[in-house]
């Protein structure tokens, strides 16, 4: 979601110095707020609302265990990664192997160990959605546990890929201190099919980190996604789940900058007494006069479900006003479907309230990205 630019990516260390749970107890999800400081690095984080942090993660030691277990192999036994060298087994696990993610190099691997049919069927062209069932609730370690393989440690280090860094959408300003960052995380943690507990590797190497901890951190620019510099120009967000993310920064920075125009966002979750996150950050920037608007969709409320887009469609006309007044309209959040519907909803506005025919309407809303005036941060 973050187009990067051909500035040098510099790592920095940081320390965790905040973790805030943002969701209430009772609801579905566990979503988080983390700041890190790197006030202590010999190197400064440079950042600005609207670009990424990227986190380098290590996976954790009990899933490192596990497969030790699985694969019956010496933690101690060396292995070569292109990029690392030599190294122990045991620590290309934990820190440079992602041993989480089913990859079509890792089921082809052990169905041709096996001569496991099913895995060779799921591996099949236009097989993908049977593939994503498979996947659903499933690591690479549990692969290996339904289908035991005798391999070196080599083979594994071969056929795993590498552990990547995650890229979070920064929460807050550098006006308000340049030192520190914040993020809006949904951690996640589950079951397997066996009631064996599994956890996404770089929510929950945060949200189990102890306080003070060191990670290594990195800015990924994105120099599309910035509030307006005009003071005057009003501005737009949709922002639903932590999709709501950057627009915390981006309102703090027009804070910070005195900034006066109006500004409005769009905020949706499942349950407002469980999921509105930042309420209290959010109602103090209405009483401040820097949130002119703010429009909830909780979904599960009521018997028909409502999200952002319906909202967008029910203040269509005064939705409509801005644009013409020169609002910049921001997306943040899921590509797969709800900046979809919002892009939808955005059309059927400029039909229905702009008088434009389905073919102006579209290229309005194409002429508004091409401006710059319609910008989306999605994944």
């Amino acid at each position: 979601p973050v187009t990067p630019t051909r500035r040098k990516r510099v790592t920095v260390t940081a320390r965790l110095t905040g973790n805030r749970l943002l969701s209430l107890p009772g609801a579905g999800k566990e979503v988080r707020r983390f700041t890190l400081d790197a006030r202590d690095s010999e190197t400064p984080l440079e950042y600005e609302v609207g670009d990424a942090l990227g986190i380098r993660p290590t996976n954790c030691q009990d899933l490192v265990a596990e497969w030790l277990a699985v694969t019956g192999l010496d933690p101690a036994a060396k292995v070569t990664l292109e990029d690392a060298g030599d190294l122990l087994f045991a620590e290309a696990l934990h820190r440079h192997l992602d041993i989480t993610r089913i990859t079509h190099g890792l089921l082809r691997f052990v169905a041709e160990r096996t001569g496991d049919r099913g895995l060779r069927k799921l591996l099949r062209p236009g097989n993908a959605g049977e593939l994503a069932q498979y996947s659903w609730c499933r690591q690479a370690v549990d692969v290996v546990s339904e289908h035991p393989v005798r391999a070196t440690a080599q083979e594994w280090a071969d056929v795993l890929g590498r552990l990547k860094p995650r890229l979070y959408s920064i929460s807050s300003s550098p006006l308000d201190d340049p030192r520190t960052v914040s993020l809006t995380v949904s951690v996640v943690r589950y079951e397997n099919l066996r009631g064996r507990r599994r956890k996404g590797v770089c929510s929950t190497f945060l949200a189990d980190a102890e306080p003070g901890t060191e990670m290594s951190v990195f800015v990924q620019r994105a120099p599309h996604f910035r509030p307006p510099a005009d003071p005057a120009t009003p501005m737009v967000m949709v922002g639903p789940g932590t999709g709501v993310a950057p627009f915390i920064g981006f309102l703090d920075e027009r804070r910070a900058r005195g900034h006066r125009a109006p500004n409005w966002l769009f905020f949706g979750e499942q349950h407002q007494a469980t999921d509105f996150y930042y309420r209290e950050e959010l109602s103090s920037f209405r009483e401040q006069g820097v949130l002119t608007r703010l429009d909830t969709a909780f979904s599960r409320d009521q018997r028909a479900k409502v999200y952002v887009q319906d909202r967008m469609r029910e203040h269509g006309p005064r939705l409509w006003s801005w644009l013409k007044d020169g609002a910049h309209f921001y997306v943040c959040g899921d590509a797969s479907r709800m900046a979809r519907d919002v892009d939808g909803a955005l059309r059927e506005i400029a039909r229905r309230h702009g008088g434009l025919g389905e073919d102006e309407a579209a290229a309005y809303v194409r002429r508004l990205a091409a401006d710059r005036r319609y910008v989306r941060d999605v994944y």
